[in-house]
């Protein structure tokens, strides 16, 4: 495990405890996760075996499984897979979810096996300043047309930049720094942001991209917290708005996440 990994685990085991609470009262999560299990259902078949990338604690997995899929569910934080595992033994889920300890740079680690379906949601991959060496290891570990949604923070946050008319400058132009920090429970780590032609170019030669929509274009990002509750009728608008224009340009490059899946050629 390198530093930074041991870094990123110490803060999410940290934030283990409280990061169902923190899921549950910011309404604007809801939205990037209605979107990310859309486009993975839709991409599914019935008896996918799913390999899901920092999982945390579970709140996609848990959905997935109760689906009827198969997963394997990884995480760099002991603390998230803790309480991961304690919910699939509540909701006697043994059979549909295991559980492992690994960073995603070591994705090699898991054996052989082979997966139908790579998934990571809300910009786990932007945790590593090696994304090429993380999707090197796709081509090999997903099956014959296999599939990987992901989804990341590219390198324009149109909502950030908006918090420069506010006065808060450091939000605004985080992205542009050359080294970037995250900052959650009191530790800090190295943060990297990648552009949707930064996935394409790197896996062109191997894998199609079937998907690319922005998230959090029109629609504010989590940390914009109280806005559904303050603007309900604009929220569901914007909603309307992201709906429709998220899956052209310039929406699906200047936004705060973006959704790309991928399969492999054949």
């Amino acid at each position: 495990m390198t530093s930074n990994d041991q870094l990123v685990s110490q803060a999410f085991s940290l934030q283990s405890a409280v990061f169902d609470k923190l899921n549950n009262e910011n309404k604007l999560t809801a939205h990037l996760r209605a979107i990310y299990r859309e486009e993975i259902l839709k991409q599914a078949m019935e008896d996918t075996c799913f390999l899901e990338l920092n999982c945390g604690t579970g709140i996609d997995t848990l959905f997935f499984a109760n689906q009827g899929f198969r997963l394997l569910s990884t995480d760099i934080a002991a603390g998230m897979l803790n309480e991961l595992d304690r919910k699939i033994q509540e909701q006697h889920l043994e059979d549909a979810v295991s559980t492992r300890l690994c960073s995603f740079n070591e994705l090699n680690k898991l054996g052989n096996q082979k997966f139908d379906y790579i998934i990571s949601n809300f910009g786990g991959l932007n945790c590593t300043g090696s994304l090429d060496q993380v999707l090197d290891q796709f081509n090999t570990i997903l099956t014959k047309k296999g599939k990987a949604t992901l989804v990341i923070m590219p390198k324009v946050s149109p909502w950030e930049l908006i918090m420069a008319l506010k006065g808060d400058f450091k939000t605004a132009f985080r992205r542009f720094k050359k080294n970037a920090t995250a900052h959650i429970e009191g530790v800090h780590f190295p943060v990297h942001y990648y552009n949707p032609s930064y996935v394409k170019r790197h896996l062109k030669k191997d894998f199609d991209v079937l998907t690319l929509k922005g998230i959090y274009f029109a629609v504010p990002p989590e940390f914009y917290q109280g806005f559904v509750e303050r603007y309900p009728r604009l929220y569901k608008f914007l909603q309307v708005v992201e709906q429709r224009l998220s899956n052209y340009f310039p929406f699906n490059i200047f936004c705060d996440h973006y959704l790309i899946t991928i399969q492999k050629k054949s």
